[in-house]
């Protein structure tokens, strides 16, 4: 065909249809190949975390300080009452935190349980990959290393964790995590003693609903444009806590876990029974074998339902490539799990909901 031809054979409906067929592949083409990085996930709908998190990497800080920022607003804005300050306070009615912070490319792990009169946890966690030799540190020693990282001292109590401790007194002391003690601690405060007779443990349905109505940790995910990823944890704990609990939020592999070459996820839920799992280390090595994040998740929480069908829990994924899912365990009145994530794909930080399996 020659040059006229051709033209002619351009101008006429086939040749309209033709370029308008080209568009289209065009089109998808560039969907196809958009990039899904960087990214930014965390659990529950944390939207002012997912922002910080966000405007981070965005201002060209790493995946590391977009983590610490993240889950450190939450901090500042005690997410739900369950992350930093004035929330969750244990049997003697003080507020301690627990949180833990992961470099996907060097392995590293900077973590604190047991935290005491030092509101920035992550930024604590984070001091201890910085500038020691060790993963976690705990308790009053803890709070001793901050202190001499810089971070002031402060009063962790409010008004708010001051009255859920004194209702919850006035209630018996009900619910709380003892079991096969005297007196009965499901009608008293103690103080207890060891029996020699041991029951079965059940969980009532009016501790789901006291865990599921405080939510728990924020967990967060960060990729990089280069593939880099980090993941951290913050949290107060369970509420009314036996002094000294740690869950599974500063634990690697259990709260959270980062690898740059496979995947990067994180948990929420009952600490106490996700840390026998190592959900999130689970995750992850479920993804390194190709397996998409959604069903990688959904594996991990089959998984713990097959010991514990009522537990409480969720878990967020996301591979090298950027893809990410979600999975929760069904319960009565937590159906679906509702998470941030952050993309170039979304005009902003946007929620995510998932039906619960």
């Amino acid at each position: 065909m020659g040059s006229s031809g051709l033209s002619l054979f351009l101008s006429g409906p086939f040749g309209l249809l033709l370029l308008l067929l080209l568009l289209l592949l065009l089109q998808a083409a560039g969907l196809a190949g958009a990039s899904q990085l960087p990214l930014a996930i965390n659990t529950w709908a944390f939207r002012r975390a997912a922002e910080a998190a966000w405007s981070t990497l965005q201002a060209g800080g790493s995946e590391m300080d977009a983590v610490e920022k993240g889950c450190g607003q939450c901090e500042i804005d005690q997410c739900d009452g369950s992350v930093g300050y004035g929330g969750s306070p244990d049997e003697h009615g003080e507020t301690t935190l627990d949180a833990m912070i992961m470099d996907g490319n060097t392995m590293q792990v900077g973590a604190v349980a047991d935290l005491r009169r030092i509101k920035n946890a992550i930024g604590v966690a984070r001091k201890v990959i910085e500038h020691t030799r060790h993963t976690l540190l705990v308790g009053e020693s803890a709070s001793m290393f901050a202190e001499s990282m810089g971070f002031p001292c402060e009063d962790l109590t409010t008004q708010s964790s001051l009255s859920i401790y004194l209702k919850w007194l006035n209630r018996s002391c009900q619910p709380n995590f003892w079991k096969n003690v005297t007196p009965d601690a499901s009608k008293s405060c103690g103080p207890y003693k060891q029996t020699a007779k041991f029951n079965k443990e059940e969980q009532t349905v009016w501790e789901r609903r006291i865990q599921i109505s405080n939510h728990d940790t924020i967990g967060m995910i960060v990729i990089g444009q280069t593939g880099s990823i980090a993941a951290g944890t913050s949290t107060n704990g369970a509420n009314h806590k036996i002094q000294g609990r740690v869950g599974d939020s500063p634990i690697a592999g259990a709260g959270a876990y980062a690898d740059s070459t496979a995947g990067g996820a994180a948990a929420t839920g009952d600490g106490d029974i996700m840390m026998r799992f190592l959900p999130s280390y689970q995750a992850v090595e479920y993804m390194r074998t190709g397996m998409d994040p959604t069903v990688a998740c959904q594996k991990v929480i089959s998984r713990i339902q097959k010991y514990h069908p009522y537990f409480f829990g969720a878990v967020i994924c996301a591979n090298m490539s950027g893809s990410y899912g979600a999975a929760c365990n069904k319960l009565p009145g937590f159906t679906q799990f509702h998470f941030m994530v952050s993309n170039p794909t979304l005009r902003q930080p946007s929620e995510q909901i998932v039906d619960c399996i």
